[in-house]
């Protein structure tokens, strides 16, 4: 719309600038999270009984350890070292069985989440004003259904129960280590502080990159995207050298941030392992001390040792999920600010109902077979639709700081054609806009067969226009299934009729399967024209009463526009049409013709009164002022 603001406060990539961003409000989130989730609570409790067990089985099993070696391996009980080993066995395929089972219990938890999160996105956003929508980026609300939900996708898999795991883990190991040798413990939590203090370092220096790197991510995605959607321009203007350097400017830029960003983070495990190894030497060293002054028996220190080697892997394993966790948890939170956003208002309570006529003329609704369409009023009051639409002084703008439309007055009777004409930012789109509620006028009135519009639900209001845009949007499907979405439940023969009337049959029928040809990427293997065409062949077959044609021919060339003008004169026969012309010649028999300027009507008539007064309108179709 050429009238309107468009743009919002983030990047191409369609994620907020600056990459990675931490959490607003992550208590708020984490409970609405918390909320979805539990909608698999007792699969969560399975989940939950077998992680214990798991790190039960995984602490437990290296404890056996000690009544292996001091009961069977001292004293050179073979049989009962067979049995020891046949148990230890047995544990440790128990551990194996149970995280395998957890692991596809939380695929299934994550999937069936994810999937009730999407849903209910996409039906608030069905929900949600145009408004919204203009203040948005398309790439930025496709993120909320890729990386937003996927990063909570991966959380749920992995990472949630990965911290888990490792907490339990941690808090096992050291009970037990503590429980062996409370004196070897303090070597243990020096290595642990240098092990802490390591993670705290390195992970603040890493988030830092990682956040840059997600930024430049963002840019070179975005950058990409540019220019798949606009390869015909670079090319007709020769820009291939210009695109490759500024891919390669934004491709280093990502390259540097990578290297930085991987390069601590590939730091971080080796430094947490050769703590590990120092802390496993003085360990030993101190071990063998206290085995030979204090009589520390040789199965526990072999399990200590076990335990100082297992310690440190909960550490480093929590530490790489902290930043996934957040990730996922500002994800989330992007999600569920789309998902309470307000939705469209409607508090309209007169209906479009199906209606018969009586002997006399009388209305009654009708079930089954009707006669027309009547207005159903909350106290029951059926009010023919006939398409009378008037604007009394309406003001509106699409931000509170510009005015679009500034009392603006205007009437069209049950089967007039009224046109507007000026240039561009008028406003004429702006009108059409409002008759479909689309946005809320911000002072005025505007009728619809004498009823208020803020009267009627939209639902009904819109079922009552027929709307035939200047950019055509086709759906991945066949030709007939485009036609159809005027009227999901229109049979073929009507399909073909509406294509009759908008002299789109012709081409339709030289296509390779006819009404059945498949079409995808917005119809790009046809022609403009004939995207034009199939578009309004799409209002007839709605056969609504109100007709609306934003520049509805602009796209269809001279030839074109002749053999369909017969089909569009039947098409707005005894309906209300609202036209905004590009070619002044497509409306030169509207019964009005509004010529707008700066928000405001500043003439208005038919095509020779117009003429006759020698102002704006004579100026643009004689050619001395630019119609755009």
């Amino acid at each position: 719309m050429a009238e309107m603001k468009r743009g919002g406060p983030h990047g191409p990539h369609g994620g907020p600038r600056g990459g990675f961003q931490k959490p607003k409000n992550m208590g708020k989130t984490v409970s609405t999270l918390l909320r979805y989730v539990g909608r698999s609570k007792w699969l969560l409790g399975v989940v939950a009984v077998c992680l214990v067990l798991n790190v039960g089985c995984t602490v437990g099993g290296s404890y056996l350890l000690k009544p292996l070696i001091n009961e069977c391996i001292v004293p050179g009980d073979y049989p009962r070292l067979a049995q020891m080993l046949a148990l230890l066995a047995g544990v440790y395929t128990c551990a194996a069985l149970l995280s395998f089972t957890y692991a596809r219990i939380m695929v299934h938890v994550s999937q069936r989440t994810t999937h009730a999160i999407r849903r209910d996105l996409f039906a608030r956003m069905q929900r949600l004003p145009l408004s919204y929508f203009d203040a948005h980026t398309h790439g930025e609300l496709m993120s909320r259904y890729t990386n937003d939900v996927e990063t909570i996708t991966e959380i749920l898999n992995n990472g949630l129960v990965s911290l888990c795991s490792g907490a339990l883990t941690f808090l096992g190991v050291v009970g037990v280590m503590l429980y062996l040798s409370p004196l070897l413990f303090l070597v243990t939590v020096f290595s642990l502080g240098l092990m802490l203090a390591v993670v705290m370092t390195v992970g603040k220096r890493s988030r830092r990159y990682f956040m840059a790197q997600q930024r430049d991510l963002g840019e070179i995605n975005g950058y990409i995207e540019e220019m798949i959607e606009g390869q015909k321009v670079v090319k007709v203007f020769n820009h291939e050298k210009k695109a490759r350097e500024g891919f390669t400017r934004r491709n280093e830029a990502y390259r540097r941030s990578a290297v930085s960003a991987q390069s601590f983070a590939g730091a971080m495990m080796p430094a947490m392992g050769n703590i590990s190894h120092i802390n496993y030497a003085l360990t030993c060293c101190v071990g063998a001390l206290l085995s030979i002054a204090m009589g520390l028996d040789l199965g526990s220190l072999v399990v200590y040792l076990q335990y100082t080697r297992q310690v440190s892997q909960p550490i480093g394993q929590m530490s790489q999920q902290v930043n996934n966790l957040l990730a996922a948890i500002a994800g989330a939170e992007r999600v569920f600010e789309v998902m309470e956003t307000a939705p469209e208002p409607d508090q309209g309570q007169t209906t479009l109902v199906h209606v018969s006529r009586g002997p006399g003329g009388e209305l009654t609704e009708a079930s089954g077979r009707s006669d027309g369409w009547a207005w159903k009023r909350p106290d029951g009051e059926l009010v023919p639709l006939a398409g009378d639409v008037r604007f009394q002084d309406v003001v509106f703008g699409y931000t509170p700081e510009k005015t679009i439309l500034n009392g603006i007055s205007l009437y069209a009777k049950p089967g007039q054609k009224i046109a507007f004409v000026g240039s561009t930012g008028a406003g004429k789109t702006t009108i059409t806009n409002l008759i479909n509620r689309f946005y809320e006028i911000g002072g005025g009135l505007i009728t619809y067969d004498g009823i208020n519009v803020r009267d009627i639900s939209k639902e009904s209001l819109r079922r009552s226009l027929g709307v035939v845009l200047q950019d055509t949007h086709l759906f991945t499907g066949t030709i007939a299934d485009n036609i159809r979405y005027g009227k999901l439940d229109a049979t073929d023969q009507e399909v073909e009729a509406a294509a009759r009337l908008a002299n789109a049959d012709v081409f339709i029928r030289h296509l390779p399967e006819g009404y059945n040809t498949w079409i995808t990427d917005d119809g790009g293997s046809l022609s403009q024209g004939e995207r034009q065409l199939l578009a309004i062949a799409r209002a007839a077959v709605a056969d609504p009463p109100v007709l609306i044609l934003d520049e509805a021919t602009s796209s269809i060339d001279t030839r074109t526009e002749k053999l369909i003008e017969a089909g569009m004169d039947h098409l707005m026969a005894d309906r209300t049409v609202f036209v905004i012309a590009h070619r002044l010649s497509t409306v030169r028999n509207a019964k009005a013709i509004m010529v707008l300027e700066q928000g405001e009507i500043i003439e208005r008539g038919d095509h020779d009164d117009l003429i006759a007064q020698g102002g704006k309108y004579y100026q643009l179709y004689t050619g001395q002022a630019e119609l755009s």
